[in-house]
């Protein structure tokens, strides 16, 4: 096949997460065949209705998961085989596919007569996903890797974990950030008169994301009631998300006596964080473990600098001292400390927010786009990565 964009490609993503629109819309304009296939779809973004086309599978089923904890949860991901007979009947040239699924599994095991390509979409590495003490679960990844023809990852870490422990093959890896954000599905709707209500204090330290252990945020008070023993109080912590740890967290902030430095927002709608994140003056990311954490990427896209936890697979999108600052989420004390260097270092923000913004310019959802066009391109064709 001669002209590349003629390909049929589809993407299988067990549950597609809204950031992922903005990609596949600018994907589909270089491949107007593609067709995505969701277990579960949470509905378009405003503004990018019908941008991709959608084919929602549904039976997805997650068993057996833990109560929410420090790591990821053990669970298994049922996905309904019938997915094969839609593909079957779509007849793809390329497949991405989402991790070591199900799906992964199904779609490499009918390579033979859908005679497609398999791209493995794995977003990064972390313990809790890793499996490095399962031997068994290590085996069944090396020999889906014998048979895969490329891997995707947003970062050097899962390009090594790819390498030393799946042993794929090097120059099938192509490690870059892919999800990236799109400032525009961010700022859908706008949250200004929710925002006016909640009294701030600048300089503002914004979190987004789920409420749950793993996340780190009793870390982030703890570091809140040091500052307050240091006698620092003239700063604001916004906290925006719904999770298992809500109540708790509403607690601790009336133990550390917190009531006028940390506010629980609650769930913003994923159109309306742009208001927060254009407001904020830092973004606080405390996780303890996250493959990525594409909330570090959309705060560098509205030129915040980042308080980055080193166990964020998206650290690697911060450069320490320039566009913020990496640390250790166990250790509460560092991270007061570099509150504190904001607090008493205004000008850092402004500086370090623009380093942001530069950094950001190279990642853009075209940039990516066109790099998994590559990725396409050195499957489909089985030429060798210039890059």
């Amino acid at each position: 096949m001669n002209c590349m964009n003629q390909l049929r490609i589809a993407w299988l993503l067990p549950t597609a997460g809204l950031y992922w629109q903005p990609l596949l819309s600018e994907f589909t304009r270089l491949f107007p065949q593609t067709t995505v296939f969701a277990g579960l779809f949470p509905g378009f973004i405003h503004g990018f209705e019908e941008s991709f086309l959608l084919k929602e599978v549904g039976g997805m089923k997650v068993m057996g998961r833990n109560k929410p904890s420090k790591t990821y949860s053990s669970f298994f991901t049922y996905l309904p085989p019938k997915i094969i007979v839609q593909l079957l009947d779509f007849k793809p040239n390329v497949i991405f596919s989402n991790a070591f699924s199900l799906w992964t599994l199904l779609a490499l095991l009918f390579k033979p007569w859908g005679k497609w390509r398999v791209v493995i979409i794995c977003d990064g590495s972390s313990p809790g996903v890793d499996y490095q003490g399962s031997w068994f679960r290590l085996l069944l990844r090396r020999i889906i890797a014998r048979i895969t023809d490329g891997f995707i990852t947003n970062t050097s870490a899962g390009k090594a974990y790819l390498t030393e422990f799946v042993k794929a093959r090097e120059n099938s890896i192509f490690a870059r950030p892919y999800l990236v954000p799109d400032i525009r599905a961010l700022s859908q709707k706008s949250e200004e008169s929710k925002l006016d209500k909640v009294k701030q204090q600048h300089p503002v330290f914004l979190y987004i994301g789920a409420l749950f252990p793993r996340k780190g945020l009793h870390k982030l008070l703890k570091a809140c009631s040091m500052l307050q023993t240091k006698g620092y109080q003239d700063y604001t912590v916004l906290i925006v998300g719904r999770g298992t740890q809500h109540q708790e967290l509403e607690s601790l902030v009336k133990t550390y006596n917190l009531d006028n430095q940390v506010k629980l927002v609650g769930f913003v709608e994923y159109g309306g964080l742009g208001t927060y994140l254009q407001n904020a003056d830092v973004f606080l990311f405390p996780t303890l473990e996250d493959v990525w954490g594409m909330v570090v990427p959309e705060a560098m896209a509205f030129g915040k600098p980042i308080l980055c936890s080193k166990w964020a697979g998206a650290v690697e999108m911060v450069v320490d001292g320039e566009n913020g600052y990496v640390f250790d989420p166990h250790d509460s004390e560092e991270l007061a400390e570099l509150m504190i260097r904001f607090i008493n270092n205004p000008d850092l923000i402004n500086k370090m927010g623009e380093k942001s913004q530069q950094i950001m310019a190279s990642h853009t959802l075209e940039a990516v786009s066109n790099s998994l066009a590559d990725v396409v391109e050195f499957v489909w064709n089985g030429q060798q990565k210039t890059v």
